[in-house]
């Protein structure tokens, strides 16, 4: 039985384990430091230097970032002589970011022209 297969009550539903997990791979990609990233790293690998001048971000935190990043198992990482390259290599997580940072892009691109409504925050206003 795949991710998405039938739950215990035939409907299909995933397992509150494998929801659970995805939440908790949505919650770091929650900040806007880590999805930059992802990002960054769906269009290719790169050692952490050069991570945190593409996003400018500090290297330490940086480092620290890609850290929580690879303990969810999102990014790996490879040892190239001195430097560290990290990677995303689940095609499945790259498209996730391509698709939503692309599709949230093109919104802001069309200035509100779209038929599709901005995302809004949910904490704002009690939504």
């Amino acid at each position: 039985m795949g991710v998405w297969g039938e739950g215990q009550d035939g409907s299909g539903d995933p397992s509150g384990e494998v929801l659970a997990e995805a939440a908790a791979a949505f919650g770091l990609l929650a900040s806007s430091a880590r999805l930059h990233l992802m990002w960054a790293l769906a269009q290719g690998e790169s050692d952490v230097t050069h991570l945190a001048d593409r996003v400018g971000g500090a290297l330490p935190s940086v480092s620290q970032h890609l850290s929580k990043l690879k303990l969810a198992g999102l990014v790996r990482s490879r040892r190239e002589g001195r430097r560290q390259v990290y990677y995303v290599d689940d095609p499945d997580v790259v498209t996730v970011v391509r698709l939503m940072v692309g599709q949230l892009a093109a919104r802001a691109d069309t200035d509100g022209a779209g038929d599709a409504p901005p995302v809004r925050r949910l904490r704002a206003g009690g939504a």
